[in-house]
């Protein structure tokens, strides 16, 4: 009873064993590094307010 414990414990313990595996990925690539750099936008903008303007004085001149 004894010796079947013992090989019983032996097989169960190299069935252990025998499960574990071992991977390993290796590679050689590289990243580069990213530069991130500022971006200016000019955007112009045409607005024509003279007449508008005009017929806010205007008012204010025939006001007096």
């Amino acid at each position: 009873m004894q010796l079947l414990r013992v090989l019983l414990c032996s097989l169960l313990l190299l069935l252990a064993c025998a499960c574990r595996t071992h991977h390993e990925v290796s590679t050689t690539s590289t990243v580069a590094p990213i530069e991130i750099k500022p971006i200016h936008i000019t955007i112009d903008v045409n607005l024509k307010v003279d007449k508008e303007l005009d017929d806010f004085f205007g008012d204010i001149d025939r006001a007096k």
